[in-house]
């Protein structure tokens, strides 16, 4: 089989064994292989297992954050937010480049834990609790 046939076979294959899970988050565009999404600057891919994951760690933590008041808790979810990078192997890149990455994530995936960890932690937006990236 030459080098287009196989291409064609292969998109046609991709297109038709395509049952997404992407996230969908304003401000980025599908991989087209189902993976997840890639941020507009290009950043590595945000699954939306990943997407969970995150909301999934951020939920009860909230509580924790709001008892610590707002100093302490933005240390806390900053290490979350590090804890989650680190599991997903790329994130950390994204993060870099586009704190709103966070903000973005969790708009799309879970925007009533994203809303209970602004008022907890007292921010506008999730990028603004993040230092050190």
């Amino acid at each position: 089989m030459t080098g287009g046939a196989l291409l064609a076979a292969g998109l046609l294959f991709a297109t038709a064994c395509n049952n997404s899970t992407e996230t969908t988050v304003p401000g980025t565009t599908p991989t087209g292989d189902g993976s997840g999404v890639v941020t507009s600057e290009g950043a590595p891919t945000i699954s939306t297992e990943a997407a969970q994951q995150l909301c999934d760690m951020i939920r009860p933590e909230i509580a924790t954050w709001r008892d610590q008041g707002v100093a302490l808790g933005k240390v806390a979810f900053n290490g979350t937010v590090q804890n989650w990078a680190a599991r997903n192997n790329g994130i950390n890149a994204a993060i870099v480049r586009d704190k709103e990455v966070v903000d973005q994530v969790t708009t799309a995936q879970c925007p009533d834990v994203r809303q209970d960890a602004l008022q907890a932690l007292q921010i506008d937006e999730l990028a603004d609790g993040l230092v050190g990236f």
